[in-house]
């Protein structure tokens, strides 16, 4: 009896000590994190590092919204630019368990108007050549000039960039699409296309990603906001995120920022599924977890069959002209939707007006990190983005 007593006593000496070097762990963490916002021009940020089975760590810094001092927590959400898109290629897996797609059918089977390449019309563009950005079709310029609408057209004093479109002009991402894409749409033109036969060279393509979102809608009979809501949301607990502001808690939704001094006027993407997903460190951490336990063959939302499909490389025998060896180059190798880098690492970064954000997971230690910014990032901004990246890196395997 004595001796049990002893180890019970050891063991919980030993966990009391782990808790106190952890808490210290964070709180070094937190006054290095702190330091950086303090020096540098981001308006506020938030991070996480997880693993297989938790979030490690995560916390926000900075403002939300200047004007009203609301800090910038885990719980606050924004978009998130192009990580956006890994749900979309989670999303197409589940369509393809669910026997509503292939990855390897015609995306003319499904879509309401046709699309193919004028330089190869025999050759039929797949949904897999989607969703690795190699299907030939090029970001048309009326992505940047009509793609971002304002959400109001009263924006008290807030920064209106040039290619912010009145809300008027807002429409279904599907004619959107076809606009583009279509022989008969208003925006179309062979320039839209690569002299290239689809599925043989990568060219990253935000049209391309709204195609496959808007195939798996056809598909699946349902919107994709819907099929997602119910296929990877919710089931996940993702509770604080939608596509839309009425999907997720407007009442957390962080300003975005041109700089310290200049807020941006609120605005949303025509073709919502490349960038437009709005969420929080918090609920974007137990997204990154499910990625990392899928890859171990721990998934909840996929079979094993469906993970192993989402994290295969693709772009073997792919043209990729502006292939680089960076750690974090999402666009070294792509599974669906799914970026691969040369070093280990699979994630996704983005980019949009006030938004930069980061999201990736080390293959071969399954911990992974992310990172949403509220703010245009400049020459500075750019620095502390990597400053906090790297102080993550230091941190990552100490929490």
């Amino acid at each position: 009896m004595k001796q049990s007593i002893s180890v019970l006593i050891c063991a919980l000496l030993f966990i009391s000590s782990y808790g106190q070097e952890k808490d210290s762990i964070v709180e070094i963490l937190n006054q290095k994190l702190q330091s950086i916002y303090a020096k540098g021009p981001i308006v506020g940020f938030s991070v996480a590092v997880v693993d297989a089975e938790s979030t490690r760590y995560t916390n926000g810094f900075g403002y939300a919204d200047v004007s009203t001092k609301t800090a910038f927590t885990s719980r606050t959400i924004q978009n998130i630019a192009s990580i956006s898109k890994t749900v979309i290629g989670v999303a197409l897996i589940k369509a393809q368990e669910l026997g509503k797609l292939n990855l390897d059918d015609p995306i003319n089977k499904y879509l309401p108007f046709s699309v193919s390449n004028p330089y190869f019309p025999k050759e039929t563009i797949t949904i897999r050549q989607l969703a690795t950005h190699t299907s030939t079709i090029r970001d048309a310029p009326e992505y940047e000039k009509k793609g971002y609408v304002l959400r109001s057209q009263k924006n008290e004093g807030a920064k209106k960039k040039k290619n912010f479109r009145p809300p008027n002009e807002l429409m279904d991402y599907a004619r959107f699409l076809e606009k583009i894409l279509s022989t008969y749409g208003q925006w179309y033109s062979k320039k839209n296309f690569i002299k290239k036969k689809p599925g043989a060279i990568f060219e990253y393509s935000n049209i391309g990603a709204g195609l496959a979102a808007l195939v798996l809608q056809y598909a699946a009979g349902q919107s994709f906001s819907t099929f997602t809501e119910t296929h990877v949301f919710e089931p996940l607990g993702m509770l604080h995120t939608g596509w839309l502001l009425d999907e997720a808690n407007a009442s957390h939704h962080s300003s975005l920022y041109l700089n310290k001094g200049k807020a941006l006027a609120p605005y949303q993407l025509v073709n919502y599924p490349d960038g437009g997903l709005i969420t929080s460190s918090g609920d974007l951490a137990i997204y990154l977890t499910e990625l990392i336990s899928g890859y171990s063959g721990e998934g909840n939302l996929l079979s094993n069959k469906g993970y192993s499909e989402l994290f295969k490389p693709n772009l073997e025998t792919v043209i990729h002209e502006n292939r680089s060896d960076r750690k974090y180059n999402d666009e070294f190798d792509m599974g669906i939707f799914m970026g691969i880098s040369a070093q280990d690492q699979v994630g996704h970064s983005g980019g949009d007006p006030g938004v930069t954000t980061m999201m990736f997971f080390d293959t071969r230690t399954n911990i992974g990190k992310l990172l949403l910014i509220n703010t245009e990032l400049s020459k500075d901004g750019i620095n502390e983005l990597i400053e906090i990246w790297t102080t993550l890196e230091d941190f990552e395997t100490k929490l």
